[in-house]
């Protein structure tokens, strides 16, 4: 067995500047990858990059959703670094909270920004993959999985299952992966302004997780580290909650349907 270390890999993260964000890129460089770290946020960007060796993270930034424009930001490192050998799509946001307070526009907006985005990530970087036999992670939501409120956000994470299982099987045969990572709960900075309104909202949903407690952004990062590397060689249009076991069933119903303790 050869015991040569991997060449250095380009791994593009988008929505490299928010909690997740900053912790997949945190773990990638620690892997020994060279991270392209993508936001829309240059500011962001440009604080986060600051705490890293300018050789590990370069940056970009543009509207996701404008595949000539991301195209255009990605070619000068692509032109000095090689190939994209993985993609971590991680950007996504929810507008709408519920179908009665959905519109037309925000439904459009919602879709745009969490299915077509990463649609347009991957368009982007997949002759890269194809030429590294290199892998997609998605980084989806539970919401993706059941019915949890915003109904647009909800298709859309949805629909990248259905999008990164089309991957797995069309480009399977160069050698490209793609899986998906669903996160519950985590507590990042775009939970601060709920709490904020309803400082109970942790402690309120706690009782809906098994093992009682929400994932870190840290959890998410190492997730998508594992389905990138070499460990998850023969892993393909998966998905892996990540999510205290919210998705495994419903506890509190199980404890009414039984009378026993869940």
């Amino acid at each position: 067995m050869s015991t040569s270390p991997r060449p250095r890999r380009l791994t593009l993260i988008t929505g490299a500047a928010g909690g997740i964000g900053q912790a997949l890129v945190a773990r990638f460089v620690a892997g020994g990858d060279r991270v392209l770290a993508h936001d829309r946020d240059g500011a962001a960007l440009a604080e986060l990059a600051a705490g890293y060796d300018p050789d590990s993270v370069l940056t970009g930034t543009s509207e996701l959703s404008d595949l000539d424009a991301l195209r255009a930001s990605l070619a000068p490192t692509l032109q000095t670094h090689g190939p994209i050998g993985a993609v971590i799509a991680n950007a996504g946001s929810a507008e709408s909270l519920s179908l009665a307070d959905t519109s037309a526009d925000s439904w459009r907006r919602d879709v745009e920004f969490n299915l077509h985005a990463g649609y347009c990530t991957i368009a982007a970087a997949i002759d890269g993959l194809k030429a590294s036999r290199g892998n997609a992670v998605f980084i989806g939501s539970v919401n993706g999985l059941a019915a949890l409120g915003h109904p647009a956000y909800s298709a859309a994470k949805a629909a990248l299952i259905s999008y990164a299982r089309s991957i797995a099987i069309e480009y399977g045969r160069f050698g490209v992966r793609a899986n998906v990572v669903c996160p519950g709960t985590v507590k990042t900075p775009a939970w601060q302004a709920r709490a904020d309104k309803h400082p109970q909202v942790f402690e309120d949903l706690r009782k809906w997780y098994p093992l009682g407690d929400f994932a870190a952004p840290q959890d998410v990062a190492e997730a998508a580290w594992f389905l990138a590397s070499e460990q998850a060689r023969m892993i393909s249009g998966a998905v892996l909650p990540v999510d205290g076991g919210l998705m495994a069933g419903n506890r509190l119903m199980a404890a009414e349907l039984t009378l026993e303790p869940y």
